[in-house]
């Protein structure tokens, strides 16, 4: 109706016109005034004597005085008044007057300037014109426009011209209720905002009533209140006048719940190939909701509008079965019951499914394949004929096909696979006329001949695939544009595309490159869609694209002070600086000064990945450092690191490093040492405790020496301390995606310490580790990790010192012990000196809860050995008993009671234990965007632990619960 209200008005207008009668009559306008609508001069104008005398009313009730000047007699009408008017909504409009008079081209006559606009049929264009400008604003709800003639003492005709307008309801309030006046509870705002968003709905305040839009935010209504399980929700309106306000209205939903649909059970109709419970594992939402672990897979609520994604999982499984005709149809809802309160409604659903035939892969031709031959192409199909029909393998065939044309440039690349089948009554070769000619060569043929020939009545029809190939035009990179990257520069990101600027747009290249840029770090992940890259065709340059990568800096600055405590470190206070992208050039430096009551650590670190402005790495490390290994020793060192490394393949680096440190050991365990003591004239020679190795006195060295292993691998007879000069070669082959939450990619590590280039201390240390993470759905991963250590001296090293020694525990290697705890122990007591050789095994399952947010539950495994000892699943269980002590003691005797022939400190062999120390649990992981660290919550059971004390020389406990930082792996 309101489309047709211009045509109306136009015709009104004329229809006013044509009905004047005393236009016919008036003379022809002066020569002056031929122009049509436009203002001209009038010499012989009358000045009117009641200029400010009220003569008439306009049709909007406002009183108006006669102009200060008439044009003569025998002059055409004249444009007198122009005025809109609001009467339908009292008087008021919630516009500007000016705003209206912006689209309003028609013009008033001046008569103060003698200036007069005749009334002609170019006016009337103009007011039509007019008319449809206001109504194009959206403004109004109704519009027409009024002409008036008011006639002077002297005849001059004056038009009154009044342009009616309603205003459209503004909305003031918009409000969700249910039907008891209350605000809704079930679905909240947010989720309704978000959803309206998503539609491109806009309902918001101070805008106009549009009954249009009203009727689509019910339906939004009707299907968030189906995803929550009210599928017979009522989704009403109601519209409330504002007082006060003119056209200002209050706009209510309200949403009834109606009975909420659970479902009981779901029944297949017409399935036989593969059973109901088989099918329903298929489904992700509509299903009965599993009492145990229903909270992770889901289900128990009838979500219409989400059946469509779960009868497309039933079609997929079907037809990656052989089942390429499977069809599922709309689910018929059977009501089993509803609950007295009536606010749940019990149902069955029942699916109906087609099966239809099971086919085997027939043969598989190309059409319209130009680039790549057909030979290629099959080769990246896995067909082979006779197998069952898999739809799955044909996207991978297309998917390996899209990588070979987009690595060419054709990204429009479009695989249509044609089935034919071979029971197809239509398919050509079943015609007659392709019948008869085979039946008579089989007649002619030798019966054995026939009888292979044959085929058997059971065997299972096949069906022939055609691809159908559009491979489209081929494209080359225009421009490569980087927004959002207000911190790193251009260069840095550059320098880590694969894709060139006028090279061809090769869609792979552009993966790799998105890829290397995640493993930076220095930005939020990049997900390769269209939220972060855009991919648009260049204009005015055919076969030419400009790809533009969207970037959100992350902060890979740290400032820190303050005190914290840790497993690792205690309590300790630390100033800090760190940077992965210092100044934005992609450099890491970092300065750190901690002190506390068990750690010092003085460094200063910078790595230029960059070195030359080649991709070569380059960096120095400088520290030192004071660490107590509680109930063990506290270790002191000092040293230097250099770094250099250069690329070898995609993704893999070859590194050289080399390393000078300087250790001093401090702070003893008395249980390190062996306590029996060497008869001597003087007596018995025993050390009881001990802070300082270079204060040993000969005779305490003497003592010490009766266990050489003990005395090297404490340092002792070097003063003190150790020297180690080593070189560190190393390859690393890294794909993985993200390095704080990775999802998938690999990281392979090999490298050998070489302690050779000088220094007292002197061995060989080679290192092998393996870490794989695989994505597993959409917010979830598996990771694993293999590493294996050996370490041998060289030289005229003998024994290992203890710092170079291997151990394990703690939460970058067997979460659930304490740090160093696991490994063999001192001869003659439990206190842990490490061995020469580990295993090593991680295992993660990943749930990504937020971006930022992860719980990881974990599966830890390791063992360390000693020489001579080989890994193994079992191990003795080993107790240590010291000498029982002496009944009475006599105060005053000159020498020992206890038998110098009885045995002192023994290790018995009580049983045997896992070799492989594990342990399972549960960790949450989030993201400090302020710290750029990850904090870690872990809760762990140590199932076999066995013969591992804890950092109190106590038995290790059966769960403990941590807290760390960093990854494990």
């Amino acid at each position: 109706m309101r489309k047709q209200l211009p045509i109306v008005v136009f015709l009104w207008i004329l229809a006013v016109v044509a009905a004047r009668p005393a236009l016919s009559q008036v003379p022809a306008a002066p020569a002056a005034a031929a122009a049509p609508a436009a203002a001209s001069a009038a010499p012989t104008a009358q000045v009117s004597n009641d200029a400010q005398t009220p003569v008439t009313k306009t049709p909007c009730g406002s009183s108006v005085a006669a102009p200060f000047a008439l044009p003569p007699p025998g002059s055409p009408p004249f444009v007198w008044i122009l005025q809109p008017c609001f009467n339908s909504q009292g008087g008021f409009s919630t516009i500007e007057n000016e705003t209206y008079m912006y689209y309003i081209q028609l013009r008033t006559s001046q008569t103060r300037q003698n200036q007069f606009v005749w009334y002609d049929a170019m006016t009337e264009q103009t007011m039509l014109s007019d008319f449809k400008r206001l109504w194009a604003t959206n403004f109004l709800d109704d519009l027409s426009i009024e002409v008036t003639d008011h006639t002077f003492p002297n005849g001059a005709v004056g038009k009154i011209v009044t342009y009616h307008m309603e205003e459209r309801e503004r909305i003031k309030i918009v409000d969700y209720r249910d039907t008891d006046e209350k605000s809704i509870s079930i679905i909240k705002r947010t989720d309704i905002d978000e959803k309206l968003r998503e539609r491109n709905i806009e309902l918001r305040l101070d805008s106009f009533r549009d009954d249009g839009t009203i009727r689509r935010v019910e339906g939004v209504l009707r299907e968030l209140m189906a995803e929550k399980g009210f599928t017979n929700a009522e989704v009403n309106h109601r519209v409330t006048p504002v007082t006060g306000g003119p056209k200002l209205v209050n706009v209510t939903f309200i949403v009834g719940e109606g009975p909420k649909l659970k479902i009981r059970d779901v029944e297949f109709i017409g399935n036989q190939a593969i059973s109901d419970g088989k099918l329903q594992k298929r489904i992700k939402e509509n299903k009965p909701k599993n009492p145990f672990y229903g909270w992770i897979s889901g289900g128990g609520t009838y979500k219409e509008a989400e059946f469509e994604e779960d009868a497309a999982k039933i079609v997929e499984y079907y037809q990656n079965r052989g089942y390429p005709q499977a069809r599922v149809g709309q689910p018929d809802v059977k009501t089993l019951e509803n609950t007295k309160d009536g606010k749940t409604r019990w149902i069955q659903l029942r699916i109906p499914v087609t099966e239809g035939e099971r086919y085997k892969f027939g043969t598989l031709n190309f059409e319209g394949n130009k680039v790549v031959r057909s030979e290629g192409l099959k080769s990246l199909y896995k067909i082979e004929p006779g197998d069952w029909y898999s739809r799955k393998v044909l996207q991978d065939g297309n998917k390996k096909a899209q990588e070979i044309y987009g690595g060419a440039g054709y990204m429009e690349f479009t695989p249509f696979p044609m089935l034919t089948y071979s029971d197809d009554p239509n398919r050509p070769e079943r015609t007659l006329a392709a019948q008869v000619p085979a039946a008579l060569a089989e007649v002619e043929a030798p019966a054995a001949a026939r009888s292979k020939e044959r085929p058997k009545e059971n065997a299972a029809p096949s069906v022939d695939i055609t691809m159908r190939i559009d491979e489209g035009p081929q494209y080359f990179v225009n421009r490569i544009t980087f927004t959002g990257n207000t911190t790193t520069r251009d260069n840095v990101i550059r320098r880590e595309m694969r894709l060139v600027e006028g090279g061809i747009f090769n869609t792979e290249a552009l993966k790799y490159s998105v890829r290397r840029l995640n493993q930076l770090g220095y930005f939020k992940e990049l997900k390769g869609d269209d939220r972060d890259m855009k991919v648009d065709k260049t204009p005015g340059k055919e076969n030419n694209v400009d790809v533009t990568l969207k970037f959100e800096e992350q902060n890979r600055n740290q400032l820190t002070f303050g005190a914290g405590v840790s497993q690792y470190e205690g309590f300790f206070g630390q100033l800090g600086f760190q940077t992965s992208n210092f100044l934005g050039r992609g450099e890491t430096l970092s300065l750190s000064l901690q002190a506390g009551d068990r750690a010092q650590n003085y460094q200063l670190a910078f790595t230029e990945p960059f070195l030359f402005d080649r991709n070569i790495t380059g960096g120095f490390d400088i520290y030192n450092r004071s660490l107590q290994y509680i109930g063990y020793y506290t270790q002191k060192s000092r040293g230097l690191n250099l770094v250099f490394g250069f690329p070898v393949a995609d993704f893999t680096r070859m590194f050289t490093n080399y390393s000078f440190e300087k250790v001093r050991m401090t702070d003893l365990n008395e249980a390190l040492f062996d306590t029996s003591c060497i008869v001597r004239p003087t007596g018995c020679q025993t050390i009881s405790s001990l802070k300082d190795l270079s204060q040993l006195t000969p005779t305490q060295i003497e003592v010490l020496r009766r266990n050489p292993f003990i005395y090297d691998s404490l340092l002792i007879g070097q003063g003190g301390e150790r020297s180690v000069s080593k070189i560190t070669p190393s390859l690393v082959h890294n794909t993985v995606d993200n390095p704080i939450f990775p999802n998938q990619g690999k990281r392979l590590t090999a490298s050998v310490d070489l302690a050779v280039l000088g220094g007292n201390t002197q061995f060989y240390k080679p290192r092998g580790e393996a870490i794989f993470f695989f994505r597993h759905l959409s917010r979830t991963s598996v990771g694993f990790r293999a590493l294996a250590e050996y370490i041998s001296p060289l030289g005229r090293t003998e024994f290992l010192p203890v710092f170079e020694r291997l151990f394990l525990g703690g939460e970058y290697s067997v979460r659930g012990f304490d740090i160093r705890s696991i490994g063999p122990s001192v001869p003659g007591s439990f206190v842990v000196l490490g061995g020469n050789k580990s295993l090593l095994f991680n295992a993660e399952y990943l749930i990504s809860i937020m971006s930022q947010v992860r719980i990881v539950t974990f599966f830890d495994a390791g063992q360390v050995k000693d020489f001579g000892e080989p890994f193994s699943w079992m191990e003795p269980l080993l107790e240590v008993r010291a000498p029982t002590p002496p009944a009475l003691v006599d105060p005053f005797a000159t020498s020992s009671l206890i038998d110098p022939s009885a045995p002192g400190v023994q290790t018995i062999e009580v049983g045997k234990t896992h070799a492989f120390k594990t342990s399972t649990g549960v960790e949450l992981r989030f993201f400090m965007p302020v710290l750029n660290v990850p904090f870690r919550l872990i809760y762990a059971w140590n199932p076999s632990r066995g013969g591992v004390l804890d950092n109190n020389l106590r038995p290790a406990k059966e769960t403990t619960f941590r807290f760390a930082v960093g990854t494990t792996f």
